[in-house]
């Protein structure tokens, strides 16, 4: 190894002992921005003296290239660096979700969808499991939480009951729903942009294996917590406590519009193969929209983007970038052609359950960043086909990440949210409960590969 690549290495591993064990100290977007100026102060400009790796790195010109607003039948420049159409996406749907907030879309959703099963312990665990599921396939999964989970501790307040067994079922559908299209989960858009797959692309192939497990989930968990849900009784007095759906509606107006938007939102995306627009262009053009709607309060609705989230992308994007462009990436892509021989089998079982175990101990989004590049070596250098560790690389980072509380920020958050409330979810729970779950999803995972493109 030269000095350029040990000092990207040294970097890179530095960044991910900071997030994991000084995450309560230092916020995860201060440590991966403070890690990309030395990628590029060091790496770049000490080590390798190339003013045009830090170019690449940062990528500002991916803004003035055709393919970043309009691929057409163009596969896109491929590009090491930030990844600027990720983030542009992102900041779209974050506005867009402010927007249906502010209006109380979400809280009329669930409300009105627990009215509809009467308040009943297991059709709600069963009807916000799917809810989860369906809703994190075009947003992403952690925001699906922060409202889910919220409400579904107000309705425990309310009912009487455990909001524990919703929660944890929540959390793992979220992650199981963000892995059925390109923008339910962050490491699907990153994969997404950054392979050119379009939103049909994952549904049609990530999506069939998250629907076979959504069944065998649903099942597991009601399975797991049938007793607590089978003792527990709401009477007529605390459903009568309950809001009126429609009385969480702020704004009908804003409701409606907003409704509108996310609609359009869908088509857009399960039709960008075939206009040729980008996320990118999605993404800005859902955000006008909500701006627009928005009038007065359009300053309120972009001060709260979750900018911390942006940030640290950003940063993440260029030390992986000195990874890459130090050839470090390379290297690891050569260890799994070696170990596995050639045979696709072993390299689609390693990748899966390298990328499951490795994202339930540090977050998936980081690693599925780094990962993307290797899956690109191993394909031009092996002869294998990307497409297929593609899809590899997506199940094991979206479900892997659900085997811990700190595996994906969905379960940051799910977690926080409940022990804020009053009921905390030790690790011991968390993970006695997550840990089969996602192996139920691996294997279906793994059989699902081998049967259909092996």
């Amino acid at each position: 190894m030269n000095l350029a690549q040990i000092a990207a290495v040294t970097i890179f591993i530095a960044m991910f002992l900071t997030i994991v064990l000084a995450e309560r100290y230092l916020p995860r977007h201060v440590v991966t921005l403070f890690c990309g100026l030395l990628t590029l102060a060091i790496v770049f400009g000490l080590c390798m003296r190339s003013i045009d790796a830090i170019l690449e790195s940062v990528n500002l010109r991916a803004f003035f290239t055709r393919e970043f607003w309009y691929a057409g039948s163009s596969s896109g420049e491929e590009s090491a660096g930030i990844n600027w159409e990720t983030i542009t996406f992102i900041t779209g749907m974050m506005i867009m979700v402010e927007g249906m907030t502010k209006a109380g879309f979400f809280d009329w959703l669930c409300m009105r969808l627990a009215k509809l099963v009467k308040y009943r312990p297991t059709p709600l665990l069963i009807s916000f499991m799917l809810m989860s599921f369906v809703l994190a396939m075009f947003i992403d999964s952690i925001t699906v939480i922060l409202f889910l989970a919220a409400v579904t501790v107000e309705l425990g307040r309310l009912l009487k009951i455990d909001p524990v067994p919703m929660i944890m079922s929540e959390i793992f559908c979220a992650n199981l729903g963000g892995s059925a299209t390109m923008c339910g989960d962050p490491p699907n858009i990153i994969i997404g942009t950054k392979l050119h797959y379009s939103f049909l692309d994952f549904f049609l192939n990530t999506g069939m294996i998250a629907g076979i497990s959504l069944l065998l989930i649903v099942v597991y968990f009601y399975v797991m917590f049938r007793e607590e849900l089978n003792s527990e009784k709401i009477s007529e007095d605390d459903i009568k406590n309950l809001p009126d759906p429609m009385s969480l509606i702020k704004n009908k107006r804003d409701f409606n519009i907003s409704c509108m938007i996310f609609g359009a939102a869908v088509v857009l995306l399960v039709t960008h193969s075939i206009t040729g627009l980008t996320v990118s262009s999605i993404g800005v053009f859902i955000a006008a929209l909500t701006i627009l709607a928005a009038g007065r309060g359009a300053v309120k609705l972009v001060k709260k983007i979750d900018y911390e989230t942006l940030l640290f992308f950003i940063g993440l994007f260029v030390v992986v970038s000195g990874l890459e462009l130090t050839g470090i990436l390379d290297i690891i892509a050569g260890f799994i052609g070696r170990v596995s021989g050639g045979s696709l089998y072993i390299m689609v079982a390693i990748i899966l359950w390298i990328s499951a175990i490795a994202s339930a101990v540090v977050d998936n989004i980081p690693f599925a960043a780094t990962m993307i590049p290797v899956i690109k070596s191993l394909s031009a250098t092996m002869g294998v086909d990307l497409h297929i560790l593609a899809w590899t690389l997506a199940m094991g980072t979206d479900v892997g990440g659900s085997a811990t509380p700190i595996g994906a920020s969905a379960n940051v958050v799910g977690v926080s949210k409940a022990a804020k409330s009053g009921h905390p979810i030790s690790w011991g729970k968390y993970c006695r409960l997550a840990i089969p779950a996602v192996i139920i999803v691996m294997l279906v995972s793994m059989a699902v590969i081998f049967i259909r493109y092996c």
